[in-house]
């Protein structure tokens, strides 16, 4: 993975490529302050992927057609993340003060205990976490492996439409990136997030810009919305549609709505419990919630209610500069949903490992 990393930073398109949505964001940054210059959503029409891995690629170009339409940005470099049971993330201790060179010749010959794939089907990356000396005198260093054809295929699709792929990261710590960098907070203690996508509840802990926990879980929109194409005989797009524009009849509220708020807390309570046992930290007493749920109405009060803590709509765009066209559109109330795409977009202001 590493040719697709440079040294100095510059400005990329955040592009998060859904189960079901494309979404893409472009910042700008004066003088410490943000400002959205362009966004664009546009759905993947049909069933594109099993698990995270493409299988309709025809369906996936079509949308990213249209995001790059839609944006109308001239600038080709794009930042993307990946998911899904074949991305690996894992800490492991090295000696301090190794080069970059030297730890990833280390890795390399640790691969069999590190990774569980043959070193050639896998990119890897790594990055040593600040101020992380423990006891043994060893640094923590963040590995990621993702199999080959999970970013392949990506960027051959990235190609086919004009863009160029210059960073792939991983979509926990994407959102994570969002936290960190659009919800600043001083307090010393794990802040939480999670983003409810179509297919995964994704929860990411940070802790003074450090993402200190991620993990997936299978659970996510599909199951509502598989619902209430059984309820009202339509097809797939056209409850999204009207999920998105809060178009349903009423009676959603009360026949699918109450299944899915249950199904949904349940899952987010072992999330958390998970969370929990793995770090040995408190239940948290506050949450902030991302990805397409957010749309639904009152949804971080309902959850707030059934989970017992303070639930928050995460809008990573509540400090930026908006554009005249977004300033009096609905864009705010759209906002959660580009959680991970403002991560990547964010990507544009630091430089990034090579």
């Amino acid at each position: 993975m590493k040719n697709l990393f440079r040294k100095k930073a510059q400005q990329v398109i955040g592009l998060d490529i859904g189960s079901r949505f494309i979404k893409a964001v472009v910042l700008d940054k004066t003088n410490n302050k943000f400002s959205v210059q362009a966004y664009a959503c546009e759905p993947i029409i049909g069933n594109a992927f099993v698990e995270r891995e493409i299988k309709d690629f025809e369906a996936v170009s079509t949308a990213l057609k249209k995001v790059k339409a839609s944006l109308k940005f001239k600038n080709k470099s794009v930042a993307i993340a990946v998911s899904g049971s074949t991305v690996l993330n894992k800490i492991v201790f090295m000696s301090p003060g190794l080069s970059d060179y030297e730890l990833e010749s280390q890795i390399e010959l640790e691969a069999d205990s590190l990774i569980p794939y043959p070193l050639e089907e896998v990119y890897i990356d790594f990055e040593e976490i600040e101020n992380s000396i423990n006891s043994s005198n060893k640094v923590e260093v963040l590995l990621s492996a993702v199999h080959k054809d999970i970013v392949d295929r990506r960027i051959t699709l990235l190609g086919e439409v004009g863009y160029e792929a210059k960073i792939v990261d991983v979509e926990s710590y994407s959102l994570g990136a969002a936290v960190s960098q659009f919800y600043p907070t001083d307090e010393d203690t794990n802040l939480c997030c999670l983003n409810i996508g179509a297919t995964y509840l994704q929860l990411c802990a940070v802790n003074k810009d450090n993402v200190v926990y991620t993990k997936d879980h299978n659970f996510g929109m599909d199951a509502l919305i598989q619902d209430l194409v059984l309820l009202y005989n339509e097809e797939r797009s056209h409850i999204e549609k009207q999920l998105q524009t809060n178009s349903l009849p009423d009676n959603w509220k009360l026949e699918s709505y109450p299944v899915f708020l249950a199904n949904l807390q349940q899952h987010i309570n072992r999330a958390l419990q998970v969370y929990v046992s793995a770090t040995g930290v408190k239940r948290p007493e506050r949450l902030l919630i991302s990805g397409g749920a957010c749309h639904i109405a009152n949804i971080a009060n309902d959850l707030s209610n059934e989970l017992g803590i303070e639930v928050e709509l995460f809008n990573p765009f509540a400090n930026m500069t908006l554009p005249e066209a977004l300033q009096n559109s609905d864009f705010n109330a759209f906002a959660p949903q580009l959680t991970i795409a403002a991560g990547l977009a964010s990507r544009s202001f630091s430089p990034w490992h090579i």
